[in-house]
């Protein structure tokens, strides 16, 4: 969920959360995102407490028939190192466990295992490699693996920095702690977590994963290709991501999870303070999400075609939860406009039934070249080129951007919820100026 910047965004004042946000024009775009197969998803906001919107759009199981409701449980992954982060804790203020318990205490044969604390593992600054990033993982990711033979594979990777001078997202690290619950307790990941999160919060839908079953609910995963959602072929055993991801729930149950975690009915504020330090952009269990002027902590998670998003927004005291079972635009962009909706921020809907284009190099060259802003508050330059049959757009210290035509007049960038709208004069494209819309603000551009 964080967002992605091309360009410097001018931060609108910040509006007052009303409960009675916009749920019609909420409803309109997600309608809007299903007849134009954006994504297939389930949606719940909650405020203090109480479930304040939900909705679903698309498939559970399209071979069956059987549309995605409330009920329907997603593979949530990486969101599930919040709830192994949580047993962490739990077992640390049980007195069975510190931040600073050495890796070599439980798996000695890790590399720097010595050096790797509690600490380390939890925030990513162990060095430990990614697992997922070896290039065997597609094939062993389906296949279901014993306690042994992780550890062995983990045991086998190299370091990728001195424990504690660098940070690396790394999977291996959460496996690793599934399995030191396991090892503290002397009882499985999954018997933990029903007995520490799951019955005490009476979480009806949520669970440890194991073979999808659409019989009981659980959604498939799915790609788009050509004009068509195809089942995907991949699916992982849930004994390899194991405490890194093997989760599957529902949003109204991680809203109700992430609202008990923040109100002090999982573990102390003191850990829950620990769990939000955020370290070379890394907390324990949790990262910083910014929106706009508001801020919230949370997780996101992908697994085989599954995305997920969890958030707490504190100040407002609003969780939201969102997960998808695919999805053919950025989920981050997506949430954006679901987050502007809930917010009252400035949004427009995308039209209904739009569609991209294609456009030959012999007219995107035509947009060629180096436009200057117009706008005193925003000081910046935009080069626009044609590279891989696509208008691209490079703005002032920053990395190369793929545009997508919706028309001669108009391109997007979808994943920061740019546009850019080429003005008409005499209904032919001047191609000499351009309006750049972002973040509720439009910036007039014009060509050096």
């Amino acid at each position: 969920m964080k967002k992605l910047l091309i360009l410097a965004l001018v931060l609108l004042p910040l509006s007052l959360f009303s409960q009675d946000f916009d749920k019609e024009k909420l409803n309109k775009y997600l309608d809007i995102l299903a007849s134009n197969d954006k994504a297939m998803f389930s949606l719940a906001i909650a405020k203090s407490g109480q479930t304040i919107y939900e909705n679903s759009i698309g498939y559970a199981s399209l071979e069956d028939n059987l549309k995605i409701n409330s009920d329907t449980r997603f593979r949530i992954g990486s969101i599930s190192k919040v709830f192994t982060t949580v047993m962490i804790f739990q077992l640390i203020e049980e007195g069975k466990l510190s931040l600073e318990t050495s890796l070599a205490e439980y798996y000695p044969k890790v590399k720097n295992a010595d050096k790797i604390t509690i600490n380390n593992l939890l925030n990513h600054s162990s060095g430990i490699f990614n697992f997922t990033n070896t290039p065997s993982f597609m094939t062993f990711m389906v296949e279901t693996k014993s306690k042994n033979e992780m550890i062995t594979l983990i045991e086998g990777l190299d370091s990728d920095f001195e424990p504690g001078t660098s940070s690396n997202y790394s999977n291996s690290a959460f496996v690793l702690l599934g399995f030191i619950i396991e090892d503290i307790t002397k009882s499985s990941y999954s018997d933990q977590v029903d007995k520490r999160i799951i019955d005490k919060l009476k979480l009806k839908l949520t669970a440890y994963g194991g073979k999808i079953d659409p019989k009981a609910n659980e959604a498939f995963s799915y790609e788009y290709r050509g004009n068509s959602w195809f089942k995907s072929k991949i699916e992982s055993d849930m004994s390899v991501p194991g405490g890194a991801g093997a989760m599957v729930s529902t949003p109204k149950d991680l809203n109700i999870f992430i609202q008990a975690l923040f109100n002090g009915k999982l573990i102390s504020q003191k850990s829950l303070d620990q769990m939000k330090t955020i370290e070379k952009g890394y907390g324990k269990g949790l990262f910083a999400i910014p929106f706009k002027q508001r801020s919230a902590y949370g997780h996101g998670g992908a697994i085989d075609f599954f995305k997920s998003n969890l958030a707490y927004f504190e100040n407002e005291k609003i969780a939201i939860a969102f997960t998808a079972n695919g999805a053919t635009q950025s989920t981050n962009d997506i949430l954006l406009g679901v987050l502007s909706i809930l917010f009252n921020d400035p949004f427009e809907l995308p039209k209904a039934n739009e569609k991209p284009i294609e456009l030959s190099d012999e007219i995107l060259t035509k947009y060629i070249g180096t436009f200057s802003s117009q706008s005193p508050q925003l000081a910046l330059k935009i080069v626009l080129r044609v590279a891989n049959n696509a208008l691209q757009a490079q703005a002032t210290g920053q990395g190369p951007l793929s545009l997508v035509a919706f028309s001669e007049t108009e391109f997007r960038f979808a994943q920061a919820g740019i546009v850019i709208k080429f003005e008409e004069v005499d209904g032919k494209v001047d191609y000499a100026n351009f309006s750049l819309v972002q973040g509720g603000g439009t910036f007039k551009f014009k060509r050096d």
